[in-house]
């Protein structure tokens, strides 16, 4: 249980929390966008400077996507304007920075703060970073836990919200090492005819050995 309190299809806690931004509350913050929040140990840190270098860069696909980034990390907002100065790798000119960065409170966390799981318990112990990934309806549909030693793969994460956003609207599932693109799978409670119906560019059924006829594909709608 990698997170006690939050599980896929809960609900995001509506948390107020000071930010690079101003002041916020979580649920007005996301609106109807989808959202990624992204816990760090610490600011200063040089795999996650890395990783706020490669979210700036890639804040316009995010945005393509209708998707808001908001880190947080254990330090001051002080310290998180600072580090958004930082020149990233590549040139990337930290000014640009993308995520706004919350400020996990001085008291004790509440249960909205247990949002963060361990990750936010044991920075000092166990430093993690983890992914959440909300839809527009406030509910968690991914959830990623990284150890501190290992840098997140934005093109991993940006391939899951491709896939969260095809299957949230769509009755498909997407495959292994799916790209966006590729052949879908029709979701097994479809049944054929419907299938014909809703997807008029064909299906294919891929024979297996059993000879059920249950991998059914389709292109991208």
């Amino acid at each position: 249980a990698v997170m006690p309190g939050l599980l896929l299809g809960d609900e995001a806690p509506n948390f107020e929390a000071d930010t690079t931004h101003g002041r916020i509350r979580f649920h007005d913050f996301l609106g109807d966008s989808w959202g990624i929040l992204f816990s760090h140990p610490r600011d200063f840190t040089p795999v996650c400077t890395t990783e706020l270098g490669r979210a700036a860069k890639l804040a316009p696909e995010f945005s393509k996507r209708n998707v808001k980034m908001i880190a947080l990390s254990i330090d001051s907002v002080q310290d998180h304007l600072s580090w958004c100065k930082v020149r990233a790798l590549g040139g990337l000119r930290g000014e640009a920075c993308a995520a706004a960065s919350l400020q996990r409170p001085q008291e004790k966390p509440t249960q909205a703060w247990r949002v963060v799981d361990k990750c936010a318990q044991l920075l000092t112990l166990s430093p993690c970073a983890q992914v959440f990934v909300f839809g527009p309806d406030k509910k968690l549909k991914l959830s990623i836990l990284y150890p501190a030693t290992t840098g997140r793969n934005f093109d991993e994460i940006l391939r899951v919200v491709d896939s969260l956003q095809l299957t949230a609207y769509k009755k498909v599932a997407t495959p292994v090492d799916w790209k966006p693109g590729d052949s879908v799978m029709v979701v097994p409670t479809l049944p054929d005819e419907e299938a014909k119906q809703l997807f008029p560019k064909g299906i294919f059924t891929k024979e297996l050995p059993s000879g059920k006829k249950y991998l059914r594909y389709t292109p991208q709608p």
